[in-house]
């Protein structure tokens, strides 16, 4: 059963989109995302950054409902979500594009966008629209998805997504193991979608593109948010600091302002990014 709530907002501060609380989620025993509390509103470019392992895909599975979570609260526009299965959140406009993309491979690029449809709301995105935003794909609709190269396949888990005409799109490694030009190709259509009104929240390693695209920076470390800032109010080398904890927050344990290592964490920072795989 879809969640009942009150009216729209207006996805400001006030009125949240999605509203985090203290959310805590485990591999097994293992804490893997720590008291982590946001809110994101409507028309944020939310990127979270940090090293592998900080909790990032597992926050985002927790907020798709593909995760549990072991406490906390997760609301929808002021609703409590926690415990909804992941096909209601989609059909309430919250969609995850996974990390390694998970499409049907022995579907075609057509099947692949078009089963999707059932499962989301009305909106602006259709076939059409996501064709239009994603022009690479019209020429491959009846090739098979586990025939197309790294780009492709990702341009196809993002048009799948955008087909349930999401509210909230969570993009989990966006540019992982692929070309830079494929890179390229992803965030030109991704830019389309943003002008669209579609609230983004993105992991991504590559911190060039993260100041590049995002609103905001949230910066993991070993499961909890060591940093939440606007983009224009945090450099790289205070980015890199959080990174690699070099900095933490005013007050907690081990902190310290960035000092004259940041320039060596931002050129290992720089050389983090997976190697490049696939092929355009």
């Amino acid at each position: 059963m879809s969640a009942v709530r009150p009216p729209e907002g207006e996805g400001n501060p006030v009125n949240p989109l999605l509203t985090i609380e203290s959310l805590n989620a485990h591999h097994g025993q293992l804490p893997a995302v720590r008291n982590v509390s946001l809110q994101v509103c409507q028309g944020d470019i939310l990127a979270l950054v940090g090293a592998n392992g900080a909790g990032k895909t597992t926050l985002l599975r927790t907020l798709a409902g593909a995760h549990r979570a072991s406490s906390g609260t997760v609301r929808w526009q002021g609703v409590d979500i926690t415990r909804m299965p992941a096909n209601e959140r989609v059909a309430e406009g919250l969609a995850l594009v996974p990390e390694g993309r998970r499409l049907f491979t022995g579907m075609t690029v057509r099947e692949n966008l078009l089963v999707a449809r059932a499962a989301g709301r009305r909106g602006q995105w259709s076939f059409d629209t996501v064709l239009d935003a994603f022009p690479q794909l019209a020429p491959k609709l009846n090739a098979k998805a586990g025939e197309l190269s790294g780009g492709q396949q990702q341009a196809v888990a993002i048009g799948r997504a955008l087909m349930t005409n999401p509210r909230v799109l969570l993009l989990d490694e966006v540019s992982l193991g692929l070309s830079p030009l494929a890179v390229q190709g992803v965030y030109e259509a991704l830019r389309g979608v943003m002008g669209q009104g579609t609230t983004l929240v993105l992991v991504e390693q590559d911190l060039q593109r993260v100041q590049a695209v995002a609103s905001r920076i949230v910066c993991m470390l070993e499961g909890s948010v060591v940093a939440d800032a606007p983009a224009d109010q945090l450099t790289r080398a205070q980015i890199t600091a959080f990174y690699f904890g070099a900095q933490r927050p005013e007050g907690a344990p081990g902190s310290h302002t960035a000092g004259s290592a940041d320039g060596e964490a931002a050129n290992h920072a720089s050389h983090t990014h997976p190697a490049h795989k696939e092929a355009a």
